[in-house]
């Protein structure tokens, strides 16, 4: 192993790209644009979609369920276009932390990236507590005994190098894409009367007592959060962006192409699952388990092996979220850690001769304890819990995207550079995307957790929801105060009472009481308030900005001159395909 030290000279504000490719230490560009494009959907279409619709089906009903993942399916994509247009322009380690903590506010960003990195270790656990959930299909026998191999699992996988990640990912991925669309073909004949009942069963389960609306606008507030989790993790594309290849070309294509497979796929499976399963559904969703819709609708099919082989499927589609969010937390500790001013210990930026940051992976892979406490309080409460916080976290998230996008518009306008300048620009959200994004996420998280106050107050999902705000308060306002400039300056003169002031004239004579005096004026008085807001005129749009290298210039001709030869049409099916 080699040590990839990560100096504050060597990695101004979360890596200098061309310093570290140079020295050959930090993280390593080996993911390619197919690799980065399934990444994108293995970190969405898995636990939430596949476990979480069942519970946004019992708590909120099929028209609740259908119109909240529309809702925030639309949120979402508009921030990933944001997102895209930054990351495509500075392809960094820490991705939208990165830019939080660069164009808006460190302090922020300081408290963003450390709640991410704990939505990122979270989001294993609560990968691992699913992967019981499923496994109680077929047995009941020692769940925690199968999360600790899965964990082993997952930990070997991203100690290797990064490209065995991404070559995972991309299978564990395709044959979620390839289950779910089988399931909405499956899905369709069985409403059509193609089930074990052999009747039409069409939008009747919308008008069973209680649907389509369950608990009122309580239930309805609530699929929110369900629905904040099923998609958190596309804007884990960006975190990417330090280790993707050619990220000019390829990160454009990714955020263009990526989401509408992702709400094709959301949009139609929550619609096929609303129709066929009704909300109220024997074990669909209580305290100690949770029952996946999909294996449902293929036991309505009338085929236990068809059933058990989409469980099998929803196995590896945790285990490959579990992957991903362990990737994605690891890049975020090690992001935080070679930023300047570091804001982590520096042990962090440790890297292999393979550029995998083993000290931040194992960090990361620890929180995921959490799934063992599924022994105490039950497997279905803990992931329901989980759920909640990291749906919550990816909110705060698409938020902080918002931000950092419009004080980057703000920034680059400001300074005099066109927004034609940009490698990539989603140029109708132009305007209006960043507020909308900030507003509506705003509301998101404000209404979401009506159903733990109203009608009555339950303590623990009140905590489940809003828990992240004040951490994220008390991190943002420690930062402030520990790196503002009167408290640096008070701790730095600190000893200014016992020190004498003498010009460097007189250094070499000895130093008597009578030849100095005490500058107070250079001891800075600590200010009411503080603000560390970016100055949009002076923040520096040079640094990080990528310059396609040799090997990005002969993909793109390779890519042009097959797209435009004789059999361009194919060529052009493959690449959007893959």
């Amino acid at each position: 192993m080699a040590r990839a030290h990560a100096s504050s000279s060597s990695h101004p504000s979360y890596g200098s790209i061309s310093e570290q490719q140079d020295a050959q230490v930090g993280l390593h560009r080996g993911l390619s644009a197919r690799q980065v494009q399934m990444i994108a959907i293995a970190g969405t279409i898995g636990t939430g979609l596949f476990l979480g619709t069942g519970r946004s089906l019992a708590q909120g009903g099929p028209a609740s369920m259908l119109i909240c993942y529309s809702i925030v399916g639309f949120i979402v994509y508009v921030t990933l276009l944001l997102l895209g247009e930054m990351a495509t322009q500075y392809p960094v380690a820490g991705s939208f932390n990165a830019y939080t903590t660069r164009f808006f506010s460190p302090s922020y960003g300081f408290a963003l990236a450390w709640n991410y990195w704990f939505n990122d270790a979270v989001s294993v656990a609560s990968d691992l507590t699913a992967a019981q959930l499923v496994l109680q299909y077929w047995t009941p026998w020692s769940p925690w005994v199968i999360s600790l191999l899965f964990w082993l699992f997952l930990v070997t996988v991203n100690a290797a190098h990064v490209k065995a990640y991404g070559e995972l990912e991309y299978w564990l991925s395709s044959l979620k894409v390839f289950t779910v669309i089988l399931f909405i073909i499956v899905g369709i004949f069985v409403n059509v009367g193609l089930n074990t009942e052999h009747r039409f069963i069409g939008v009747s389960n919308w008008q069973i007592p209680g649907a389509p609306f369950v608990g009122g606008f309580g239930g309805f507030a609530r699929v929110f959060v369900t629905a904040s989790f099923a998609f958190g993790g596309t804007e884990s594309l960006g975190i990417t962006a330090g280790e993707t290849k050619n990220p000019s070309k390829n990160m454009p294509r990714v955020v263009k192409l990526v989401f509408w497979r992702i709400m094709i796929f959301y949009v139609l499976s929550i619609l096929i699952i609303g129709l066929n399963v009704p909300w109220d559904y024997p074990n669909l969703s209580n305290r100690s388990t949770t029952t996946s819709p999909f294996t449902i609708v293929l036991q309505l099919a009338g085929s236990t092996v068809a059933a058990s082989f989409m469980n099998t499927v929803i196995l590896t589609s945790v285990l490959s979220a579990g992957n991903h969010a362990l990737f994605a937390g690891t890049r975020v500790l090690y992001g935080l850690s070679v930023t300047s001013p570091p804001q982590a210990p520096k042990i962090f930026s440790w890297t292999t001769r393979k550029g995998v940051p083993i000290p931040a992976l194992l960090l990361t892979s620890s929180i995921s304890a959490l799934c063992f406490g599924t022994s105490f309080i039950g497997s279905g409460v803990l992931w329901g819990w989980l759920q909640n916080i990291v749906g919550v976290s990816n909110q705060i998230a698409w938020l902080s995207i918002g931000l950092s996008s419009w004080r980057f518009r703000k920034a680059w306008v400001k300074q005099g550079r066109s927004l034609h300048d940009l490698k990539f620009s989603a140029s109708w959200t132009r305007g209006w995307g960043p507020p909308f994004v900030v507003v509506a996420v705003s509301t998101l998280i404000l209404i979401q957790g009506w159903s733990s106050v109203i009608p009555k107050f339950s303590l623990i999902d009140f905590v489940s929801f809003y828990v992240e705000l004040p951490v994220m308060l008390i991190m943002f306002f420690a930062w402030l105060y520990l790196k503002s400039p009167s408290s640096s300056s008070q701790s730095s003169h600190s000893h200014s009472k016992s020190t004498i002031i003498r010009n460097d004239a007189d250094a070499s004579q000895p130093l008597l009481p009578q030849q100095g005096v005490i500058n107070t004026d250079l001891i800075p008085h600590r200010k009411h308030w503080y603000s560390d807001l970016v100055d949009v005129d002076n923040v520096d749009l040079s640094r990080d900005e990528y310059v396609d290298e040799e090997d990005d210039i002969l993909d793109d001709e390779e890519r042009t001159k097959r797209v435009s030869g004789r059999l361009g049409v194919l060529w052009a099916v493959y690449y959007w395909v893959l």
